[in-house]
């Protein structure tokens, strides 16, 4: 064998060694995960953002947009309606567990407010206000804005501080948001030999919630939540934590703008922070799986454009997960019905996108589970729509092909047929992709 045709198949060699090696550090997940999305492709914390809350800022900036500050809840007030975020949404927790740990306590919990795409965190006699928002390419976004009368009002982009807690396996080891449940002492801080919960759809009630205030009825079923704990990990002498409809007996609720901490928000909440996660994972991994295949082809002198098995196998790995918390699988089975203490259910069910029918995936069920038709409503928020397109198509095939029934693995077997029917035709009403995508797939067959 002559030496070009030598050196051509060691170098095919070592590049097919470094295909395996892409494919066992993609499985594994590992700590290099964080450099991954910091670097190109993603450039996490370079490449400009279109968050909401980025949005706000530019306007804030040109004079287009001004936030008003009062003496009780300072900018509070005013940054929820330039987000579009109703009062409602809002839900306490007392557990010291984020970045102003010594304004929070059970007497002084921390308020946090959402929409689909932003949350937004303030605390009693707080030093800033907290804002995470969603970019549709970038995942999470972290902000703080000053609270001071005095201070021309400023949207700080977090250089990475945040990350610390919002980018770990809890947040699908992506830039993301969680909802913890921890066992509080009386000050609030989390008893770490009790273990803590990152809580969504499947959870148990039981593991739900720690270090939260919660407002509801939920039956038989026992949370977590509205109580101190010990070292032995029991709940202390305090009323009762279960179906409370006030929570006067805790704190002093008149420093809040609601006097509630909505059980039905909570649970929209859970769902919907690890369903953005998923997006923002699928987003990520696809980026990172085709251009290390594009990185290949140069190496391997393939056609331009081609994509390896491996880059493959991570998009379809990455969008059954999508599917998964989309198709709220393995959601927990309530046990009684839930019901909430706020506005927050309707609301929330009026910012639904109907069918000719007046059906929403926004229709709450709360007997048996949080949502009427089992499929997030988060497949309408910009992150969906601007996932990567090889990505954005598999997912958009499986899930036609799990709502006409051909899916037949058990973990979409919650699905039933009427329900599968359901989401199908409200989604073919109000989801032009999903349409477009339908249209694809009848004419092919």
């Amino acid at each position: 064998m002559c030496s070009c045709h030598s050196t051509k198949r060691s170098r095919e060699v070592l590049c097919l060694l470094l295909v395996g090696l892409f494919s066992v550090i993609s499985a594994g997940r590992v700590e290099a995960q964080k450099d991954s999305f910091e670097g190109p492709p993603v450039d996490y914390l370079k490449r400009a953002v279109h968050d909401p809350v980025a949005i706000l800022a530019k306007k804030l900036s040109s004079c287009d947009a001004e936030l008003q500050y009062d003496q009780k809840h300072g900018f509070l007030k005013s940054v929820l309606e330039e987000l579009d975020i109703p009062e409602s949404s809002q839900v306490l927790v007392f557990s010291k567990t984020s970045l102003q740990i010594q304004r929070i306590s059970p007497r002084h919990p921390r308020a946090i407010y959402f929409s689909d795409d932003v949350y937004v965190g303030w605390c009693f006699h707080g030093d800033v206000i907290e804002l995470a928002s969603t970019d549709p390419e970038q995942g999470a976004i972290f902000y703080s804005l000053k609270q001071s009368e005095f201070a021309t009002p400023n949207m700080l982009r977090d250089r990475g501080q945040c990350l610390t807690c919002h980018a770990s396996s809890r947040t699908q080891d992506v830039p993301g948001y969680l909802v913890r449940s921890v066992s509080p002492d009386k000050a609030g801080h989390p008893i770490l030999g009790s273990g803590t919960f990152t809580t969504d759809h499947t959870s148990p009630f039981a593991n739900r919630w720690g270090g939260w205030y919660v407002t509801g009825s939920h039956g038989r079923m026992e949370h977590m939540g509205n109580q101190i704990y010990s070292e032995d990990k029991e709940s202390s002498s305090q009323p009762s934590g279960l179906n409370r409809k006030s929570l006067e007996e805790y704190f002093d609720t008149s420093a809040y703008l609601t006097p509630h901490s909505d059980l039905v928000a909570l649970m929209v909440l859970e769902h919907q922070t690890q369903m953005h996660n998923a997006i923002t994972a699928a987003s990520f991994e696809t980026r990172q799986a085709m251009a290390q295949s594009y990185d290949m082809n140069k190496l391997l002198e393939r056609e331009e454009g081609f994509v390896s098995e491996s880059a493959q196998r991570r998009m379809e790995a990455v969008a059954d997960q999508l599917l998964y918390h989309l198709f709220m699988c393995d959601e927990f089975q309530l046990q009684d019905p839930v019901s909430g203490t706020s506005d927050f259910a309707l609301d929330f069910v009026k910012r639904a996108k109907v069918d000719s029918t007046g059906r929403s995936l926004r229709d709450l069920d709360l007997q048996t589970r949080l949502f009427k038709y089992p499929c997030s409503y988060i497949i309408y928020s910009p992150s969906f729509d601007r996932l990567p397109d090889k990505v954005l198509q598999i997912v958009l095939t499986k899930a036609l092909r799990i709502l006409e029934g051909e899916e037949v693995s058990t973990k979409y077997s919650h699905l039933k047929k009427e329900n599968r029917t359901a989401i199908l035709e409200i989604l073919l009403e109000t989801k032009p992709l999903v349409r477009e995508a339908y249209q694809q797939l009848t004419s092919a067959r």
